[in-house]
């Protein structure tokens, strides 16, 4: 299995000859190293719907006849833009893949899509969302702010890798995310959610510096996580 980070909050999970891609925002992410026109997918998960998630999914969906599990109204959005395999899940649902199963969890943040004519289409509830693979535990926290019930995700599900969102300004900033880590007890964290615009320039290794109780990963876009 090979868990890899590609800019924003890209994250693709390669298992069993799978691949799993997380909001796969390639086509105008300046940090990612992946292409729309190339990139492979199984499945692909979206936290929400806000544009720098959702990204190329109805076009990757059609290329490679990937199944896509998405909010409840986001999945309603993406099936009429012609994705044929969208699976609504609300918070706290779960979906079984087959090579892994997952998890909606709770996130604190908005959720719209704006579509090319400048239409804005309500997206749902914003989550995060628990991964189930290998054995492993892989969450990904979505766009969030800070909130107490992140000890009990962390709590419920003993977690071994987290991608947490640093940027501040539309999520939670390095401090709350170094708190946050404090609630979640991941054994990894590695951050996302920074730098692909100024509002949201951070710095991951004032993070690395923040977080007392778990090992931290840095990741450049392509990295995988050491586990």
């Amino acid at each position: 299995m090979n868990i890899s980070y590609h800019g924003h909050s890209v994250v693709k999970v390669e298992v069993e000859g799978k691949t799993i891609l997380i909001d796969p925002f390639l086509t105008g992410n300046s940090l990612t190293d992946l292409s729309a026109q190339t990139e492979q997918a199984d499945a692909i998960l979206l936290t929400h719907g806000h544009n720098d998630h959702v990204g190329d999914t109805v076009a990757l969906a059609a290329k490679n006849n990937a199944t896509v599990v998405a909010p409840v109204e986001a999945a309603d959005y993406l099936s009429k833009q012609g994705v044929e395999n969208a699976v609504p899940l609300g918070l706290g649902g779960t979906f079984d893949l087959g090579y892994a199963k997952l998890k909606y969890v709770q996130a604190f943040h908005s959720s719209s899509y704006t579509d090319d004519a400048g239409v804005v289409h309500y997206m749902g509830v914003a989550g995060g969302i628990l991964l189930f693979v290998n054995g492993l535990t892989i969450y990904h926290a979505g766009d969030t702010a800070l909130f107490g019930d992140l000890e009990l995700i962390g709590r419920r599900h003993p977690i071994d890798v987290a991608f947490l969102p640093i940027g501040g300004h539309f999520t939670m900033d390095a401090e709350d995310a170094a708190y946050a880590v404090s609630l979640l007890k991941p054994k990894i964290v590695v951050p996302v959610h920074y730098d692909t615009f100024p509002p949201i320039k951070a710095d991951p290794n004032h993070f690395a510096e923040l977080v007392k109780d778990a090992k931290v990963q840095v990741l450049a876009p392509g990295g995988s996580v050491e586990i």
